[in-house]
């Protein structure tokens, strides 16, 4: 049996409603592993890593998701589908039982916190039933040191019990998995699922309303790197859209691959202390960081294994969505701590489902603010319960599962960022090119690194007749020229060679950004809306 770990500090949860549980406290990843299997809730990698499966939900459960809605949030929450509220007696109900449910069992408590930068770091306790979801809370939190843990004092409070499940008609669920945010009293309820990007998008939900409400901090659905001399990049999108792979790059520092925020001092900071990437069809030749950090201390999830450990990355029997969690640190090249200056590009990664979009255009503050409110992407086979295959999809603000405030608000806060640091914004697409989704092909990955080399590098500079081509329907600067890409494949229209059918679709496409964007008109300038496409389909 294991041999656990005694820290000094003790932790008691009856404060919490749960009573009489058998505490493992602050325990390490390798006890967590080795709990795990002792349980047969995983089994160990040949790469040594942990591989577990999560269940019913190998995705996020977007339906699912509530807020408290009391004097808090009422008149502050942009309240619809992507934000449903929660009666607050509920919650009080549901807390009570997931409590009692935890009571008498033992249970996995780790203290952590979110935000690099101490002017805004965020204390959490998490309260884990399962030793694995206690070792991914590990991986992807800020971890203290022994010295601050013996004064931690906990702020935020996040309760997962995956095998609970609840009674919609009794509990004011839609069904029995939930998770729940709950501002007044500064809790994260999550029950029903066992996947573990609940947890952390919890937290992300939370900072996505507290720092721009109270710390005029726009917090971020992006991934950021920074180069040798101090120039700081992000990368806005939705999961499968290449956030994780494109920041990680060996030339370049890694601040952070998922949620970041972007402070008034104009600084760029990591909320996380770790990578949660997706691993479908992960290979060391294309991306090789990513690779060697499936090692001990990482968590694979929901992948297949052969008799001998050895994981089949192209196998989706599972899910598509297979993902590995690792601790920042298992990437050699790390800023440290996690936080970047002087911002000089943004990059809005889009998967286009179409195959219409340019696999890179520059982009006017008007076209910005305009894509960055449209957030246009398509949804990836597994991200979301109940996706099969990609989908056109909107999300303001590349983000809008996880942004509590109406998007005008990070669209406002982004739009002043951008012009006080004078940062270039680059739309990329790493969907389809020569075709839409069943006809074309995914984007060649080294195409769309060459690209993004090539802004860092200088190579594609200011925008001239010569250099760009202004794209007839969308608007943007699509380069003529790119260092290590064809040229042909700059150019989408010309990948299709069947003009009539790309403008059809082009103007399919752009219609439905027009029809997505009415629900932001009222809280759009002219100027604004003057970014988005001009050319209408009859």
């Amino acid at each position: 049996m294991t041999n656990y770990n005694q820290l000094t500090k003790t932790i008691e949860l009856e404060q919490y409603g749960i009573k009489k549980a058998k505490v493992r406290y602050q325990l390490s990843p390798k006890e967590l592993h080795d709990i795990t299997l002792e349980k047969g809730q995983g089994v160990e990698a040949s790469s040594g890593a942990l591989a577990v499966n999560t269940g019913e939900f190998t995705g996020r459960s977007p339906l699912d998701r509530f807020i408290v809605k009391d004097d808090v949030t009422r008149d502050n929450i942009w309240w619809g589908d992507i934000n449903v509220p929660f009666d607050p007696e509920k919650f009080e109900s549901l807390y009570t039982k997931v409590a009692e449910y935890l009571s008498n069992k033992e249970v996995f408590v780790r203290d952590c916190y979110a935000c690099a930068d101490e002017d805004y770091k965020l204390n959490i306790r998490v309260i884990n039933e399962f030793p694995w979801s206690n070792q991914f809370a590990y991986n992807m939190f800020l971890r203290p040191t022994e010295d601050e843990l013996e004064t931690f004092d906990a702020e935020w409070l996040v309760v997962n019990a995956p095998g609970f499940k609840a009674n919609p008609e009794l509990d004011g669920t839609r069904q029995h998995n939930f998770a729940i945010l709950n501002f007044t009293k500064k809790i994260a309820l999550i029950g029903g699922t066992g996947y573990t990007g609940e947890i952390k998008k919890g937290i992300f939900s939370a900072l996505n309303f507290i720092l721009p409400m109270y710390k005029n901090t726009l917090p971020m659905h992006c991934s950021a790197n920074i180069g040798k001399d101090g120039d700081t990049a992000i990368f806005f999108g939705l999961s499968g859209t290449g956030k994780t792979t494109l920041s990680t790059d060996p030339n370049r520092s890694l601040i952070g691959d998922d949620e970041h925020g972007w402070t008034k001092e104009n600084s760029i900071f990591n909320f996380e202390g770790g990578c949660y990437a997706k691993v479908i069809n992960l290979s060391a030749e294309n991306e090789p960081e990513i690779f060697e950090a499936i090692k001990p201390g990482a968590i694979l999830e929901n992948v297949i294994l052969d008799a001998e450990g050895h994981v089949d990355f192209a196998d989706t029997a599972i899910t598509q969505n297979t993902r590995v969690s690792y601790p920042i640190n298992h990437i050699e090249n790390i800023k440290v701590p996690s936080i970047g200056k002087n911002p000089k590009h943004i990059f809005f990664l889009t998967a286009d489902a179409f195959g219409v979009l340019p696999p890179i255009s520059k982009l006017t503050p008007s076209q910005a603010a305009y894509h960055f409110m449209s957030g246009y992407t398509a949804k990836v086979a597994g991200t979301e319960a109940g996706v099969v295959e990609p989908q056109p999809s909107f999300s303001a603000c590349f983000g809008a599962p996880f942004m509590p405030l109406h998007p005008a608000k990070y669209a406002d806060m982004l739009s002043k960022k951008m012009k006080e640091a004078g940062v270039s914004v680059w739309l990329v697409n790493t969907g389809w090119t020569g075709g839409p989704y069943g006809v074309g092909t995914r984007m060649k990955l080294k195409y769309t690194r060459a690209m993004i080399n090539a802004v860092l590098n200088g190579d594609l500079g200011l925008y001239t007749y010569d250099s760009y081509h202004i794209h007839s329907v969308f608007g943007v600067a699509q380069p003529r020229e790119c260092p290590g890409v064809p040229t042909k494949v700059l150019s989408p229209r010309a990948t299709w060679n069947n003009d009539e059918a790309y403008y059809k679709t082009a103007f399919k496409l752009t219609n439905a950004f027009r029809e997505n964007f009415k629900k932001f008109e009222a809280f759009a300038s002219e100027e604004i809306r003057r970014g988005g496409p001009q050319r209408y389909a009859f």
